[in-house]
């Protein structure tokens, strides 16, 4: 349980830190206040995300096991 935990908290930080990166980059580009945006979506975006590979991550799982054995 501590391995998941673990994985989902580095791939949180990892996958919220690009994908926040570069949609903010590409919707707003490189303004004066760039960096305190991105950080306030990266923050909200992991917070929401850390749940959601804990929680969805197991059924998804269980399905691939069942339909690659």
């Amino acid at each position: 349980m501590k391995q998941k935990i673990a994985f989902a908290l580095i791939m949180g930080i990892i996958t919220t830190g690009i994908i926040s990166f570069s949609l903010i980059s590409i919707n707003i580009g490189f303004k004066d206040n760039f960096f305190n945006i991105w950080l306030k979506s990266w923050a909200m975006a992991y917070i929401i995300v850390i749940p959601a590979i804990l929680l969805i991550g197991p059924q998804i799982q269980k399905i691939i096991d069942k339909k690659m054995p």
